[in-house]
């Protein structure tokens, strides 16, 4: 297979994968937010891979969580109680939402793997005690993984480390850059890869990143001829949104979102102390709700990449029951209408609605823009 194919199908297939890494000796965490530090966990030698969550029955994990907690909670939990993550050698749980901080609970009392992590970050980025706070959580995390494992992680492990995940941001964002310029990728290749190299091993997503990187600068294409927006909101596991959102007259030329462009903004200095300059990453990147760093910061930047990108509507793609992202929609809607930018609002869950149901929805909003 090709580098394209074989991010697909890690994207499509990560329990499948992550058991043949454990066949192979691979000790694997599972973590659920782009606030993890996975650089500290590759470092370490272990494999960080992103969990989210069962798209089919969860009542063993309904058993444990109240009705309004989300799809990808429940669904995580769900796995984890079945045992479709029994290769797991454990997690980590950044404090994102009151959600995950339960799943956090639930997960730690009812399981035993051999390591588990609470890394909470802090909310409130807009001081310089911050940022020295933020320090000392993945100071303490690097020592916790050190400890669970019984290894040393040094200075160099982690500036290697940090060169691959540079390597990995720098070829996404470059890309979105190709599709949103000339309409390779696709938008839905997009998505799998960025999945992909979530799941796929670091070194070889970064290889297998530059090679697209590579072949597809060397290619000719054109802008798609589709009215231009911006998808904004958690995670889209779910390629076919994508498509119906091209066959309803639209194309996805960039997007806010943890399994996108939140992901691979900003790199990290790979020169001097590696836990200051990871901190540094940490502390500027693109925040998303569950973090705090001015009251303009998410509708601003929202309203920024409309422009830059000549996008002329925005579609919220949010879970339900996702308390984070609801909080901030109002304000990011005021925020796109004084812009003068057409906004609209998807509700989804591990099971997508009828199919019919969302293409009406899409060509309703296509036809406005």
């Amino acid at each position: 297979m090709n580098s394209a194919d074989i991010l697909r199908n890690v994207a499509d297939n990560p329990h499948d994968y992550a058991r043949s890494l454990k066949d192979h000796g691979k000790s694997i965490i599972g973590y659920f937010c782009s606030y993890t530090p996975e650089e500290i966990i590759l470092a370490a030698g272990l494999h960080p891979l992103r969990l989210f969550g069962a798209k089919d029955d969860t009542g063993t994990a309904d058993a444990h969580l109240q009705a309004y907690c989300c799809s990808l909670v429940r669904g995580a939990l769900s796995d984890v109680l079945s045992g479709r993550l029994s290769y797991l050698a454990g997690a980590v749980f950044p404090h994102t939402c009151d959600s995950i901080q339960r799943l956090s609970d639930i997960w730690r009392l009812n399981t035993t793997f051999r390591f588990f992590a609470d890394v909470v970050l802090p909310v409130k980025l807009t001081t310089e005690s911050s940022r020295l706070y933020l320090e000392d959580v993945l100071r303490k995390f690097r020592g916790d993984l050190e400890e669970g494992f019984s290894i040393t992680i040094t200075d160099d492990d982690l500036r290697s480390s940090i060169r691959t995940y540079n390597s990995i941001r720098s070829s996404l964002k470059t890309l979105y850059s190709l599709h949103s310029r000339r309409g390779l990728p696709g938008a839905g290749d997009l998505n799998a890869f960025v999945r992909g190299s979530m799941v796929l091993d670091r070194v070889e997503a970064a290889n297998r990143l530059s090679d697209l990187v590579e072949t597809l600068t060397g290619s000719t294409g054109s802008p798609s001829s589709g009215k231009k927006v911006i998808l904004a909101g958690s995670v889209c596991e779910h390629p076919d949104i994508y498509r119906l959102i091209e066959r309803a007259g639209a194309d996805v030329v960039w997007d806010d979102m943890c399994t996108g462009s939140r992901y691979f903004e900003g790199l990290i200095d790979e020169h001097g102390d590696p836990l200051v300059a990871l901190a540094q990453r940490y502390h500027d990147r693109v925040i998303c709700p569950a973090k705090h760093s001015s009251v303009r910061s998410r509708g601003d930047n929202l309203v920024n990449l409309a422009r830059e990108h000549g996008a002329r509507g925005v579609i919220f793609l949010q879970l339900k029951f996702c308390d984070p992202h609801s909080f901030d929609y109002p304000y990011l809607k005021e925020t796109l209408d004084k812009a003068g930018i057409p906004s609209m609002l998807l509700e989804i869950e591990a099971q997508l609605p009828p199919e019919g149901q969302l293409l009406t929805r899409f060509e309703t909003f296509t036809h406005m823009l």
